[in-house]
């Protein structure tokens, strides 16, 4: 029923709600008959009526109220319905009203609107405002409170009266829980105006309940004071509503306020209100006054419910005090409360993305044990965590288990799933989970579909990508930013920009919101392959459009500039950023101190570097690996070791590259300056072994010397791995070094280096 069709409805001058005239026995004698030839589904039950009907001479809207009332089944009542208006019978208000009520009970919402619009077009088949009690009541338990909106609304200007206290409190409990307070201040507002019977203390309890989800609390309070007066708060009820309204929002000392307001107006705090206090608490991770509360409630003979346990055990675990929770667990289980799978899915949700996946699933055994059948949260946690770690063989027996518990794995489980594989290189894997699930009548989402392409693209598997955007089109999933980004992120990795290009532009002509990352996508497409014009293009229409720019869109362009030797543009794109607060990454950063290194100047090179480090920015092993090879280009061999040094000093490991310069660098500049330089260790140990009387290869050198340097900087294991790649054989001065790195490690007792002796 629409709003429309409400509006057109006026008030027949103040009409009164109808009453029935009393029936007669016999009527409903005959009445009792009908009923007994509908149930007995006869198939030519439709005969049997007409002529029972005409042998009696009664017309069927006479008895249909009495029908519907009796029938007490919604397919009989309904055959009868569309039988005689289908012979042009024409039922009263009351029958509709009490068809009406029959459809409510039985929840037949599409049958229950058809029937609506049919009887409010005219006063004779006007129904009830009694019998819209009951359907208003139906609407709101389905969630349809926009139609059951429109049923009050009806019955207010049919009857110019508000529908039955429990229907209007009903609604209104509805309207608050779904956030919709505004519509609720209408339908109390009328109840309040009506003769005072329209509304009774619930309602007003609901309305503060409302205000108090939104923080109103104190707007909350003066709606109490209305009705009973300034300072007085009529029950325990009120109080707990106002003191969980004032946790909720943060505000813990007003609700102590009120703790103390009641207990000097003689009302004695229970479960709820200690409750309350104990959550808003939790929420600001004051757990010592917790603890105190606790202490107090059950010095107050008021026991702790599994509700406030479970509180307190989520709000440790959200904080990070895993040991503390589970003494709460403890506990728990020694007072004799029952934990349920909820509380036990928080531990086992808290345990895996903390990375102790083991632990996990001795939680999830400990529910078996204790009786409690996993649901599908129970598993998710530790499916997505082994799909992380990439260990799918325990993910398809986790898979099993949730199935043998009766939870079939849902969509999002799959997704999970696929996201693992994907994320692991394991592609076709995804794909063939994708196709099982689709014989299972599953059917992927564009999230599913955006995850598999983007696994695909990244292989360089474009036109699979293409075949499953096909698929996608053929089962009415329309694609969104994110799969129009994917492929064209997909293209631009291809090395085709063209039709990169054709897939942005028909995004924006088919209405989809590239949103930062479609626009960050084609800007990675510009950029790559030097149309910085069109990337600044695009990034003048986010502005324009509003879309924020990201970190990466400002690393991406800086990026641009710089591999185009524009290193003026790429350090005003970093100014902009950096004043609005948006630069502040390493990608950037590095950037720049690349741009730098292209032009040969070292000093401005390593100025960025300090600024980076100044800032709270770490450098990664690209940016040392780019001063270092820059240096080592120039000669800079002192620079470059410096460097290097640094880098492992800040824990951060080098990789092959990094060894590529270095050695390179060495070998190319192999004359050290001996007098007025301050050398470093790895120098050092370089010209010690190029100075010997041995002869040691210059290129050997280089490499002992670096991994002398990574043992006696705690780098053990990649100096182990450097020399295993190379091939080296083991020499003294690598020995001692690494015999000083086990040592350092404490790993002096026989472990690792004895056996390699």
């Amino acid at each position: 029923m629409s709003k429309a069709l409400l509006s057109n409805i006026k008030p027949l001058s103040k009409q009164k709600a109808k009453t029935r005239t009393n029936v007669t026995q016999y009527v409903k004698a005959f009445a009792d008959e009908v009923c007994e030839i509908l149930r007995a589904r006869d198939e030519r039950w439709e005969e049997a009526l007409q002529n029972r009907f005409l042998e009696e001479d009664i017309d069927p809207s006479d008895i249909a109220h009495l029908v519907f009332d009796k029938i007490r089944d919604c397919v009989l009542g309904l055959q009868f319905y569309e039988f005689f208006t289908g012979k042009g019978s024409r039922f009263d208000g009351f029958a509709y009203s009490s068809l009406l009520k029959l459809l409510a009970r039985y929840k037949l919402f599409p049958e229950l609107d058809n029937v609506l619009a049919e009887c409010i077009h005219s006063a004779e088949k006007r129904p009830t405002l009694e019998s819209l009690d009951d359907v208003i009541n139906a609407y709101v338990e389905a969630g349809l409170l926009g139609k059951a909106l429109d049923v009050y609304s009806f019955g207010l200007k049919a009857y110019d009266s508000v529908p039955g206290l429990l229907a209007c409190n009903s609604l209104l409990n509805g309207l608050v829980k779904g956030g919709d307070i505004r519509a609720a201040w209408g339908v109390y507002n009328e109840m309040v105006k009506r003769d005072g019977k329209s509304s009774d203390n619930y309602s007003v309890c609901i309305m503060v309940k409302g205000l108090c989800n939104e923080g109103n609390v104190e707007k909350g309070r003066r709606l109490i004071e209305k009705r009973w007066g300034k300072d007085c708060i009529p029950n325990i009820v009120f109080y707990n509503t106002l003191i969980d309204g004032y946790c909720k929002r943060g505000d813990v000392g007003k609700a102590y306020e009120l703790l103390k307001e009641l207990g000097k107006k003689g009302f004695l705090p229970n479960q709820e209100t200690y409750g309350a206090i104990i959550n808003g608490l939790c929420r600001i991770g004051d757990f010592h006054e917790v603890d105190e509360v606790m202490k107090e409630m059950e010095s107050s003979g008021v026991k702790p419910t599994a509700h406030i346990y479970n509180n307190i055990l989520d709000s440790r675990l959200k904080y990070g005090f895993l040991a503390e929770a589970l003494e709460i667990r403890e506990t728990m289980i020694t007072r004799g409360f029952k934990m349920d799978v909820v509380t036990y899915n928080t531990i086992i949700s808290y345990l895996c993305n903390s990375g102790n996946i083991e632990e996990a699933e001795k939680i999830l055994e400990e529910v078996k044990h204790c009786g409690l059948v996993p649901n599908q949260l129970s598993f998710t946690p530790l499916i997505h965590a082994y799909c992380r770690r990439g260990d799918f063989d325990t993910v398809s027996r986790l898979l099993m288990e949730m199935a043998e518990c009766g939870h079939k794995p849902d969509l999002k489980t799959f997704s999970v799933l696929m996201n693992g594989l994907v994320a692991s290189g394991k592609v076709d894997d995804a794909l063939s989970i994708r196709t099982k699930i689709m014989t299972m009548g599953l059917h992927p989402d564009s999230c599913i579909y955006n995850v598999l392409m983007s696994g695909l693209c990244k292989k360089g598997r474009i036109n699979d990508a293409k075949q499953l955007v096909k698929e996608m089109l053929d089962c009415n999933v329309t694609p969104d930013g994110y799969v129009y980004a994917t492929l064209i992120d997909g293209n631009v990795i291809s090395g085709d920009l063209s039709t990169a290009e054709k897939l942005f532009k028909c995004m924006i002509e088919k209405g989809v919101d590239p949103g930062v990352v479609g626009y960050n996508a084609m800007i990675k497409g510009y950029c790559k392959f030097g149309k910085m014009r069109e990337a600044a293009l695009c990034v003048s229409t986010m502005s324009k459009r509003r879309i924020r720019l990201d970190e990466f869109t400002y690393s991406t362009m800086i990026d641009g500039y710089v591999k185009q030797n524009d290193l003026r543009s790429a350090l005003g794109v970093f100014s902009h950023a950096f004043r609005l607060n948006r630069s502040s990454n390493v990608v950037a950063y590095t950037s720049l101190v690349n741009g730098f290194c292209r032009c040969g100047e070292i000093a401005g090179a390593e100025n960025v570097l300090r600024e980076m480090q100044a800032n709270g920015t770490p450098p990664n092993v690209v940016t040392y690996t780019i001063l270092i090879g820059s240096c080592c280009k120039l000669g800079k061999l002192v620079e470059a070791s410096s460097f290097f040094e640094e880098m492992l000093m800040a824990r951060c490991s080098p990789n092959d590259v990094t060894f590529h310069y270095l050695v390179n660098g060495m070998s190319n500049n192999a004359i050290i300056p001996r007098s007025g330089v301050s050398k470093t260790m790895l120098l050092d140990i370089f010209e010690m072994l190029i100075s010997d009387d041995d002869g040691v290869p210059i290129s050997a050198a280089a490499y002992i010397s670096i991994v002398a340097c990574l043992c006696l900087n705690g780098m053990v294991g990649v100096a182990l791995k450097l020399m295993d790649g190379k091939r080296m054989a083991l020499d003294s001065v690598s020995l001692v070094a690494i015999v000083h790195g086990f040592c350092a490690e404490g790993r002096c007792g026989g472990e690792g280096w004895e056996g390699m002796i």
